[in-house]
């Protein structure tokens, strides 16, 4: 069928006078289609006198469309099944003119952002490889609408800490905050209300005051809102995590931070420029940081449990042996777990997942190695040591003494260097004779020698 543009060329051409034979030629189409179309006189295309197929059905068509919840192959299948013999592609094709099941199409918006207008931030989850394991991260991105500086980072969660840890680091990125950071509805961010009507948590908001800018959503469903920051999700999920693998989630980050900057130095064809040269011209327009940029953290409150060991997240982080069964304040950073009891404080290493586990400092490390039965006890060195004479008694109440053999040695060694040795020598020596193996009894003994020997009577001696 000819276009309108091609009917005209062909009237235009047959009023100066030119044959059908040379129109022919020169359009390279048949002389029949040029004598009908002078004949006509049209400039129009005719509508095709040929009738859809499915036109006697299309009651049939709209009604199996609503049955079959939009389901084309399923109302193919029906009408086959009531032997209405239409083909696939001709059903398609008569709801496609007709517009059923069709949406109307909207152009895409345009939007014009002047320098430090506004950062895009948004969150998408990925696939990655960490430590030979695959595993879903959340990547957070912030794009500069301007220039299209981009940042992103990945974290295993995204809840507000780890959006205000994100973001600080992306303000650190760019060296300033824009106006406005448009996020999509997240609850994040929003406490109620929608697009224009969102009312962020005070949180959030209180953060974005120390910045010097403010929060804003696009409305629901309009993702076109936000292309400067959906856009290259693509691109990261299909070059930067393809092929890559990472140790641990910091050479992750260290990473993105670097592949940032290499894709930022690049030439864009529709930019016609590199993103870091047009953020040259921006960020003099960007909003400077206040003098303290403060690193986000959460406060909890535990008391230190049985082990010695603090609980944040499922994860155990060690404390010295004298604050088991006390309060503490841990404080928890982007990198580290800070515990405090006091004046005092110690400094974990942050695990970023709640994988229940044991983090242990070198000098809180406890030697679990058993002693054996047959090993001796060091107090009993020790009593060979100070007092041979009395390891036949010691022997002997090993045997016959109900009390555990390292208590009873600590009695001792304390008898022996709380009392004078001789009268404690004596007392053993008695108590050995007798079978006795009460030490209770045998420091009775020793106090009753101490006080004839050491205290006499003043009467005793007076004629």
């Amino acid at each position: 069928m000819l276009s309108k543009t091609e009917r005209t060329t062909i009237l235009k051409l047959s009023e100066k006078g030119i044959s059908k034979r040379q129109i022919a030629k020169l359009l390279k189409i048949s002389r029949n289609s040029v004598s009908e179309v002078i004949k006509s006189q049209s400039q129009q295309p005719p509508k095709s006198p040929r009738a859809s197929l499915a036109e006697p059905y299309r009651d049939q068509i709209q009604e199996l469309y609503s049955t079959c919840r939009g389901n084309l192959v399923r109302v193919h299948e029906e009408l086959q099944g009531q032997e209405i013999q239409i083909s696939y592609s001709a059903l398609t094709a008569f709801c496609r003119h007709h517009g059923i099941g069709t949406q109307e199409k909207t152009p895409a918006g345009r939007y014009h952002f002047e320098p430090g207008q506004e950062i895009q931030h948004d969150t998408s989850p990925h696939q990655a490889t960490i430590g030979d394991k695959k595993r879903c991260v959340q990547t957070a991105s912030a794009v500069l609408c301007f220039s299209r500086m981009m940042f992103f980072q990945c974290y295993p969660r995204f809840r507000r800490f780890e959006c205000k840890v994100f973001l600080t680091e992306a303000l650190r990125y760019f060296q300033g905050a824009s106006q406005v950071v448009m996020i999509d509805n997240t609850h994040v961010v929003v406490l109620r209300g929608t697009g224009a009507k969102m009312i962020p948590v005070p949180e959030m908001e209180a953060f974005a005051q120390h910045y010097g800018f403010r929060f804003q959503a696009h409305a629901v469903g309009d993702a076109n809102r936000s292309a400067r920051v959906e856009r290259p999700f693509h691109y990261i999920e299909n070059n930067f995590f393809a092929g890559r693998r990472f140790s641990d989630w910091d050479e992750l980050n260290a990473r993105a931070r670097q592949w940032c900057d290499e894709k930022n130095r690049l030439h864009k064809r529709h930019l016609k420029a590199q993103p870091l040269e047009l953020y040259r011209n921006e960020r003099p327009r960007l909003r400077p940081l206040p003098v303290w940029v403060p690193e986000p953290y959460l406060l909890h409150q535990r008391i230190v449990d049985v082990h010695g060991y603090v609980t944040v997240d499922t994860n155990r982080y060690s404390v010295q042996n004298d604050w088991i069964s006390r309060r503490v304040q841990a404080r928890e950073s982007a990198k580290q777990l800070e515990i405090t009891l006091g004046s005092e404080s110690l400094t974990h290493v942050r695990h970023p997942e709640p994988e229940h586990k044991w983090i242990t400092l070198p000098e809180h490390r406890v030697s679990r190695r058993r002693k054996k039965a047959s090993d001796p006890p060091p107090e009993l060195e020790t009593l060979k040591r100070r007092a041979p004479e009395m390891m036949d008694y010691v022997e002997a109440l090993r045997k016959r003494s109900r009390k555990p053999l390292v208590l009873a040695l600590r009695q001792i060694l304390r008898m022996l260097s709380e009392y004078p040795r001789q009268p404690l020598l004596d007392a053993v020596r008695c108590a050995h004779h007798y079978g006795l193996y009460d030490l209770d009894r045998l420091e009775v003994m020793v106090l009753q020698r101490i006080d004839r020997d050491f205290f006499p009577n003043p009467g005793d001696g007076d004629e």
